[in-house]
């Protein structure tokens, strides 16, 4: 076992750029993979992952300080431009108010509580400043998986993701104007200067953002870009604002790259595609991020700081959120839940991670210029720069403890609210730990009634219907109804599907199924989307030309498939829907044998609903069976034979 730790340890520490890279994606691909597939959030076995791979080489070892941290800033830059590029100004109507505060008044508060904290746990004034401007970012990276799984009220969501993208930039920007106070000193003539930072980083990050977006809005309007460039063109232009707004002021770049994606994403300009390509290297970056930064933490660094990083980390959660959120939306129209949930909810992601490991280094390299320029002074300049280059000495030892905090705080934080929140929000009413609802596309009368089947069973269900009238079965069967085109911006973008996990397309016409279908599995995933069985085109035109493309469909609804015709037929002919509970004295094959005419729709099995497929293994017993079945007189004379089912008509 030895002699393969070392023979590991020899290889993995000769390894070049080009196969470390090659190994830190594959790794990374693996990690996000398997926690999905665990359901445990993706960032900590990252981290673990990460930290594991630092023991063999490190990102320094083979990239060296400045390619690494270039990289980094790079990757954050399209992190956040991704982010920023799904915010919609339309999804904060109702709510702008609190989202003005999340993003200003709760800032400064979460601010001054961590600095207090970090004070507390005896780091300097100055330095605890730095700590609390840069812990108070939360981050697309760890909320955005986190309402994946979770699926909260439309409400709660926006204000975690507006929160999440608009106060990373935020945080990077106040840990700037702190690292400069500390560099111009402790005097009250600092504040002049830190004041014209301030102004010079939003006015460039604004000028830029707006600028270039406006450029691009231009060529994309005009069709100057063709589609296939759109996304290079959005990411190279995001790179450039960056690398542009850093070079004029420092650190300005994160603002300049939010700025741009908001403005992109709010000028109707059809970007799907684009969020989609951006929204791809996200997922690879943050993955090798975290992989890489976790590789440079030294071991005995972790273990010298967690006693105190554990009572941090303490304050953190049941001081400084919840103070800052009850006290930042003090007045607002939040209620007291969504409140609850907010303040139990702030995990820590990869801008707190590469911007603490980046200033670590910054510190480094400050007391080194200061030694320079105290080196080349004469007289009482050079003693009061070397004055100030010890003093600077002496925090930037303090630094090196900081990226261990940060990173025990990000994994604290993810492992608390990752595997906690969905309780929590299941008892404040905001959410489900497990969302098994079925959205309806569609009234019909078997629609009404198999929600109301479902309904009866404990699962969660929406009917939406273009037209108000069509829902009128849906109201009086007491279902939760949406009037709405399905392939509305409002249905796409705006509509609570709090608690919902498939889809059921279930209107007239096969392309708008498809097509509904197809745009609601970027949200619920494709293996749970699906759609009535398409209605065989009338003139045989061949399977190549009248079949659609595999692209085009998705999964085909019910056992055995049947179209939105072929259904109607049904329910005239007096067929209802049904549901029995399989047991050991009436299995499923008793069912198949007292009533052969049946549709199967949905199993509800231990609280999980699946919509029910030729392809579905179906339980013998244990499970309630959702389905179509004829009229009671026309059932076969096997039913007068065998033992009756515990079944009831839903209409």
């Amino acid at each position: 076992m030895i002699e393969i730790w070392h023979w590991l340890t020899e290889f993995l520490s000769t390894l070049g750029p080009a196969p470390y890279l090659a190994l830190v994606a594959v790794v990374a691909g693996l990690s996000q993979w398997l926690s999905w597939q665990i359901r445990v959030p993706s960032i900590l076995l990252l981290l673990v992952v990460g930290f594991g791979l630092g023991q063999f080489v490190t990102p320094d070892h083979v990239l060296g300080r400045d390619l690494l941290f270039a990289g980094v800033t790079l990757a954050v830059g399209v992190i956040l431009f991704e982010g920023a590029l799904t915010l919609h100004l339309r999804d904060v109507r109702g709510i702008g108010r609190p989202v003005l505060r999340l993003c200003s008044v709760t800032v400064l508060l979460a601010w001054a509580l961590i600095t207090f904290a970090a004070w507390l746990i005896g780091f300097d004034l100055l330095i605890s400043l730095l700590v609390g401007a840069i812990l108070v970012v939360t981050g697309p990276t760890v909320i955005a998986p986190i309402l994946r799984t979770l699926r909260p009220t439309r409400r709660v969501s926006a204000l975690l993701k507006w929160e999440g993208i608009i106060v990373d930039p935020i945080g990077a920007v106040l840990a700037v104007l702190v690292f400069q106070a500390v560099l111009l000193g402790r005097g009250g003539e600092a504040f002049p200067q830190l004041v014209v930072n301030l102004l010079l980083t939003i006015g460039i990050a604004c000028v830029l953002g707006l600028g270039i977006g406006w450029i691009l809005e231009q060529f994309i309007k005009r069709h100057w870009i063709p589609d296939f460039l759109q996304g290079v063109a959005c990411l190279t232009s995001a790179i450039g604002v960056l690398v542009v707004s850093n070079s004029l002021q420092q650190e300005s770049g994160l603002l300049a790259v939010t700025v741009l994606g908001l403005y992109l994403g709010n000028r109707g300009l059809n970007l799907k595609h684009v969020e989609q390509f951006t929204e791809h290297l996200q997922v690879l970056f943050v993955g090798v991020l975290f992989v890489m930064l976790a590789g440079r933490i030294d071991t005995a660094q972790l273990v010298a700081i967690f006693p105190r990083a554990l009572v941090f980390f303490l304050l953190l959660v049941v001081v400084a959120r919840p103070v800052s959120i009850w006290l930042g939306l003090w007045g607002t129209k939040v209620t007291r839940e969504e409140k609850g949930l907010l303040s139990f909810m702030a995990p820590r992601g990869i801008v707190a991670a590469a911007v603490t490991s980046i200033f670590g280094i910054e510190f480094t390299h400050a007391v080194e210029r200061m030694r320079t320029r105290a080196a080349e002074a004469t007289g009482e300049e050079a003693e009061l720069l070397g004055q100030r280059a010890d003093n600077l000495a002496v925090l930037a030892a303090q630094t090196t403890e900081l990226v261990p905090l940060v990173f025990l705080v990000i994994v604290l934080t993810v492992a608390l609210y990752g595997l906690g929140v969905g309780r929590w929000a299941e008892r404040l009413g905001l959410a489900t730990t497990s969302p098994q609802g079925i959205l309806f596309v569609g009234a019909q009368q078997w629609v009404v009634q198999a929600a109301s089947a479902l309904d009866k069973a404990g699962a969660t269900t929406l009917v939406v219907a273009r037209e108000f009238s069509k829902l009128k079965e849906a109201r009086k069967a007491g279902l939760s109804t949406v009037t709405a085109n399905i392939l509305s911006d409002y249905a796409v973008r705006e509509m609570d599907l709090a608690g919902i996990r498939s889809l059921v397309a279930a209107t007239k016409t096969d392309e708008v199924n498809a097509t509904a279908a197809r745009e609601f599995a970027h949200v619920l995933g494709r293996a749970n989307v699906f759609q009535l069985a398409r209605t065989p085109p009338k003139a045989a035109a061949g399977k190549v030309r009248s079949d659609a493309a595999s692209h085009l469909t998705v999964q085909t609804a019910f056992s055995p498939p049947t179209t939105f015709t072929e259904l109607e037929d049904l329910v005239a002919r007096g067929h209802k829907v049904r549901s029995t509970k399989l047991t050991e004295s009436f299995t499923l094959d008793d069912l198949s044998a007292r009533e052969e005419d049946n549709v199967l729709m949905f199993v509800v099995k231990g609280g999980r609903v699946t919509v029910v497929q030729e392809s579905t293994k179906l339980p013998e017993q244990g499970a309630t069976l959702i389905y179509l079945a004829p009229p009671r007189a026309t059932r076969s004379v096997a039913a007068t034979s065998g033992a009756a089912p515990q079944s009831s008509p839903r209409s």
